[in-house]
């Protein structure tokens, strides 16, 4: 599933719902929702919507805007709204495995919408198999379905309590009963999840960037480990888990959020800006002009400019019209079509000495395609600068990475990563370095430092495979 062209990680999912107290078409809210989630994931996308009484599901395989033309979301009536965007970390790329899941259980029907990855899914599957409970879907969403369902007579909040304190590993999710919205964040907060409010209705999302997409107040992050209840009488919380301290994924404001977005009190753009200006400060490079890769690099590069004094530039076009699902039959193809996304402009690079910022390297594919293209177009000297650690470690949370063998900076020095993508320096922004742009808080750096906050997999297969 990971994209040799695009060297990146990939995005995890996005979730939103809300839960309606007047009268409002919650379906095309859920619609705007997921819009600006997109980022998160663009394999499928999908609503549920409860009018009181009964479920509705509509899901597809694609983009939101392709998947919810005006006559679906006009069917979908109802008062409260659960929806999903994915991309596939576990359980393959199909329509069977998109969400929302919708199923029955002992009190009526009910829907989830997940995002993240549990380390423990395949023990507690076999566990759930044992018993007599049959899966329709490979995703780790079902099993964590099954297991509320399989508590349901204790009442829904309790069945999620309960889950909680069986599964292990990060998830934000959003569930959906004929009369309850009820919102989750995993004990470490690895993934996010907050509150806003729309007149008097209640919204909960991945990212606050489609709390402003809909119009809806910002209220608060769900605290790790809260279980958040929305139903006819209002708002409640439940803490769950014991006191822990909040771990967020670095990854969430490297890379994966929209820079629009305030996670856990700490604003995306603002900890790009100030990670670049860090950068500068560690790594230094005499240069005439900075740019930034598109789009997570560029305000890394702001701040690099600002810090040195060296001017910002744009360097690279990007393609907006270049999807993830972008075809490459042959490999000529599949390395040409990193020019195809992002093209330079040349009138800034040519005879030039160019610091070049990225967000992360991790396989460095794509940093040398970006190199070469540089390099045609004239530049004369490219000092290449990441505003990240070294990724030298996988991710088991809900991030789709690459074996570690196959982690450029798990195995290669600075110079030897230099030449390998054809560049006349690099550097990268410490840890020590990260946390300040980050304001010192606790954070998951396990694809950095190969420590986690939840154990991760101990198959001997997966270890084999890390090893080699």
């Amino acid at each position: 599933m990971y994209d040799r062209v695009m060297d990146k990680f990939k995005e995890e999912c996005g979730v939103f719902g809300i839960y309606s107290y007047e009268t409002m078409d919650v379906a095309t809210i859920a619609y705007y929702g997921l819009y600006a989630l997109q980022h998160r994931g663009q394999e499928s996308a999908g609503i549920v919507v409860s009018d009181g009484e009964r479920l509705e599901c509509y899901k597809n395989m694609g983009l939101v805007s392709d998947i919810f033309e005006k006559n679906v979301l006009d069917r979908l009536k109802g008062k409260s709204a659960i929806g999903h965007v994915r991309y596939s970390t576990t359980g393959g790329s199909s329509l069977t495995n998109a969400q929302p899941i919708l199923s029955q259980y002992k009190l009526g029907e009910i829907a989830i919408a997940h995002n993240g990855n549990l380390v423990n899914a395949d023990v507690v599957r076999e566990l759930l198999e044992d018993s007599g409970v049959i899966f329709q879907t490979s995703t780790d969403s079902e099993v964590i379905l099954n297991l509320i369902a399989k508590s349901a007579k204790k009442g829904i909040e309790r069945a999620v309590v309960e889950t909680m304190q069986i599964i292990k590993g990060s998830y934000a999710i959003t569930i959906l009963t004929e009369n309850k919205l009820i919102g989750v964040r995993d004990p470490n907060g690895i993934r996010p999840l907050c509150i806003g409010k729309l007149n008097e209705s209640y919204i909960l999302a991945s990212e606050s960037c489609a709390l402003d997409a809909v119009g809806a107040e910002f209220i608060r992050d769900v605290n790790p480990g809260e279980v958040v209840i929305i139903d006819e009488n209002g708002i409640s919380t439940m803490d769950v888990a014991e006191k822990t301290s909040c771990q967020t994924c670095a990854f969430e404001y490297i890379y994966f959020a929209r820079p629009d977005s305030t996670i856990d009190g700490i604003n995306v753009y603002t900890s790009r800006v100030v990670a670049g200006e860090l950068l500068y400060k560690e790594c230094p490079a005499e240069a005439d002009i900075v740019i930034g890769v598109p789009d997570s690099g560029v305000p890394a590069a702001v701040g690099f400019a600002k810090a040195s004094g060296i001017p910002y530039g744009i360097g690279l076009i990007k393609n907006r019209y270049v999807g993830r699902t972008f075809i490459s039959p042959s490999q000529e193809l599949r390395e040409q079509a990193v020019s195809v996304k992002l093209n330079p402009l040349k009138v800034n690079i040519e005879g030039k000495r160019v610091v070049l910022i990225d967000d992360s390297i991790v396989r460095g594919t794509t940093s040398k395609r970006i190199v070469d293209i540089l390099r045609k177009s004239g530049a004369k000297e490219i000092h290449f600068r990441v505003a990240s650690p070294a990724v030298k470690y996988p991710c088991y949370f809900g991030i789709d990475t690459p074996y570690r063998k196959e982690l450029i900076g798990s195995f290669m020095t600075l110079d030897e990563i230099k030449d390998t993508i054809g560049a006349d320096s690099v550097g990268y922004l410490s840890i020590d370095g990260l946390l300040t742009s980050l304001e010192g808080k606790g954070f998951c750096l396990g694809c950095f430092n190969g420590v986690y906050p939840v154990s991760a997999p101990i198959e001997a297969c997966k270890l084999q495979l890390e090893r080699k």
